[in-house]
């Protein structure tokens, strides 16, 4: 059997850069699968948020604000609205337009497109810190279309409000400490 292309997907809110830093600070440089980060940020800051995660960490960080292939020891950070398409046969990450979402980026938005993609990729989707309930019905779409799904723990979400809510509507979601997610991530990686 040959194996599956896989994909990470992270939303975050409150608490999220810190987090998002300390997840991959902790990864390898070869580590090789694709990550997406949504992370709830005024358009004003996401350049430079990028900018300083390229000079400190051994990545290559794209700020998604078109069209991006997802390619392999690729890690992108969503800019506005984003989704994630297939054209042909290669994995695409698109701007969006007519999302309605209080949030930029949209969690729920990037984790929904991604629901279409399970059959085809092994997807790991996490959702971290944060206020309100941005990505907890994705999070749960994805979990049932054989995504696997992680919702951050309270006892390491800066606010368990996001990850709260995705536990609660679908209680196949693992819960876990933010350490047990990034030793998670490693074995998923490999």
């Amino acid at each position: 059997m040959i194996a599956r292309e896989k994909i990470i997907l992270i939303g975050a809110s409150t608490g999220g850069p810190g987090h998002l830093k300390k997840i991959l600070t902790n990864l390898d440089t070869s580590f090789s699968t694709p990550v997406i980060i949504a992370q709830h940020m005024n358009p004003v800051f996401l350049s430079s948020f990028v900018k300083q995660f390229d000079d400190e960490l051994p990545f290559n960080f794209f700020l998604a604000d078109s069209r991006h292939d997802v390619v392999s020891y690729t890690m992108h950070i969503c800019a506005k609205h984003c989704e994630l398409n297939k054209r042909e046969r290669y994995l695409k990450l698109e701007s969006a337009s007519g999302v309605t979402s209080h949030y930029n980026p949209s969690v729920e938005h990037i984790f929904h497109s991604a629901v279409k993609l399970c059959k085809e990729y092994d997807i790991l989707a996490i959702l971290l810190t944060g206020i309100g309930q941005d990505g907890a019905n994705a999070l749960s779409e994805l979990k049932n279309a054989g995504a696997t799904c992680i919702a951050e723990s309270e006892e390491s979400a800066i606010v368990y409000g996001m990850p709260k809510k995705a536990a609660e509507l679908n209680s196949n979601i693992k819960v876990m400490h933010l350490n047990d997610i990034i030793e998670y991530i490693k074995r998923f990686g490999d």
